[in-house]
């Protein structure tokens, strides 16, 4: 099975729990993971996002 980097940066999201998601996702190994968020990581700009409190 084929997944997207956006699909396994969804995945992570949804379920925080690694045991949760590997129950979901058998076939996604750590290294998936981490090369997903590497991934995602190197895409984004140093933009700096101001958020104020609330």
């Amino acid at each position: 099975m084929r997944l997207t980097v956006r699909r396994v940066l969804e995945a992570v999201a949804l379920y925080p729990d690694r045991e949760e998601l590997h129950r979901e996702y058998p076939e996604l190994e750590a290294d998936d993971v981490r090369q997903a968020l590497e991934l995602a990581a190197m895409s984004l700009d140093d933009e700096l996002i101001h958020i104020d409190a609330a």
